[in-house]
């Protein structure tokens, strides 16, 4: 035989050890191990312990703020994440990317995060006064849908059986502020949100270059260090129409690439977001695909033609889009895994012609010879036959 420790092997195997010996070892491992996460425990700690308001802790540890559309968020799978450059390709037909950047810059200065604002335009500060204001609840109430209001009710019953601390669906418990508000497309921004000095505007119609611009994001993003420790505050930056025609820089496609790049590592090291919108039919084939490898996220808007009657018996509710939205890419950090979508291609509506909403494309019902209509969903269905359907 020969001892090791508190056991014995022998020869021929080992010798099972005593409950005593057990309990010996079991404290002898938890007294190695005290005080060490393990490297496959996510740190829940640090995640729990931001109470910034307008920021959500999702999986792997990433934390998202708000695009401004609930829709989207939860098309990107939560919203956007921190560290992370969002490009919007423009349409030349129609101004739709201004509804995204929009409501991105609203969300914003409604929870009070500093935004840096870049224009080609002469004022961009008049740019502010634009902005959507969120709704509140009696807006809500009074465009709500009727078919909702039953559900509205039956919730309201239930609301005795859960307590005044109940945990929300962005993650914080008793939290008045919301994680994304809706806002009012008709009516304009308080003036005090955007009033103080935690909003800076930068044009850049006269600059022969970016340099002012990047030092302007560095001097911004500084403010934002990424720590271990809670996130005290999150900056946004929105640069409206990048390599416009009324820049002098437009043609300096090295330079561009250049100051997307040093933005793009910037971010990883700030608490912070950028939307960077652009003209791809002005840029050329090789340089706009570079631009789109280098996007986190990468989002196209499309105008709808007025009158396009193939497109508008092909789906339902033609009549309240003004526009679709693509998704390229959407950003995956802290992980290896792709995130799978239901779908690439939403259309762009006004509710009440008053609040944006995404909504996935249905396609129309087919009218067969026998009278069937086969559709997306049972309630397209304009009959109630049915019919054989051949493959």
């Amino acid at each position: 035989m020969l001892p090791t420790g508190n056991c014995t092997f022998r020869a021929t195997g080992i010798v099972k050890p005593s409950e005593r010996e057990r309990v010996s070892l079991v404290d002898a491992l938890m007294s190695a191990t005290k005080g060490r996460t393990s490297s496959f425990t996510r740190n829940v700690l640090s995640a729990s312990s931001s109470q910034t308001p307008g920021i959500k802790c999702g999986p792997n540890g990433t934390f998202f703020v708000s695009s401004g559309i609930s829709d989207l968020d939860k098309i990107l799978g939560g919203g956007i994440p921190l560290g992370s450059l969002v490009m919007v390709m423009e349409d030349a037909e129609a101004p739709h990317h201004m509804l995204l950047l929009r409501n991105f810059m609203s969300q914003g200065l409604v929870q009070d995060q500093p935004l840096l604002y870049a224009s080609p335009s002469k004022d961009p500060r008049g740019f502010l006064g634009t902005l959507p204001c969120p709704s509140s609840k009696d807006d809500k109430l009074r465009n709500h849908d009727p078919q909702q209001e039953k559900g509205l009710r039956i919730a309201w019953q239930y609301k005795k059986y859960f307590g005044e601390n109940q945990q929300s669906f962005d993650g914080h418990r008793g939290s008045k502020q919301e994680f994304c508000n809706d806002f009012d497309l008709r009516k304009p921004l308080e003036r005090h949100f955007f009033s103080g000095q935690r909003v800076d505007c930068v044009s850049v119609k006269d600059s022969p270059n970016l340099v002012a611009l990047q030092d302007r994001c560095t001097t911004f993003l500084a403010q934002f260090p990424r720590n271990d420790g809670s996130i005290s505050s999150v900056g946004r930056i929105a640069i409206q129409s990048l390599c416009a025609p009324q820049c002098t820089h437009s043609n300096m496609e090295w330079d561009v690439l250049s100051f997307i790049s040093y933005l793009k590592s910037m971010l990883w090291s700030a608490n912070a977001v950028a939307v960077v919108t652009f003209p791809p039919s002005l840029l050329s084939e090789s340089f706009c695909k570079r631009w789109q490898h280098m996007a986190d996220i990468l989002l196209s808007v499309r105008a709808i033609p007025d009158d396009d009657k193939e497109l508008a018996k092909l789906l339902t509710g033609y009549q309240d889009m003004v526009g679709f939205l693509n998704v390229h890419k959407v950003a995956r950090t802290n992980t290896q895994v792709p995130l799978i979508l239901e779908a690439t291609t939403f259309s762009i509506k006004l509710q009440k012609r008053r609040f944006l909403v995404l909504e996935c494309l249905n396609q129309a019902p087919i009218d067969g010879s026998s009278g069937a209509s086969y559709g997306t969903s049972g309630s397209c269905s304009g009959s109630s036959k049915t019919g054989t359907l051949e493959f």
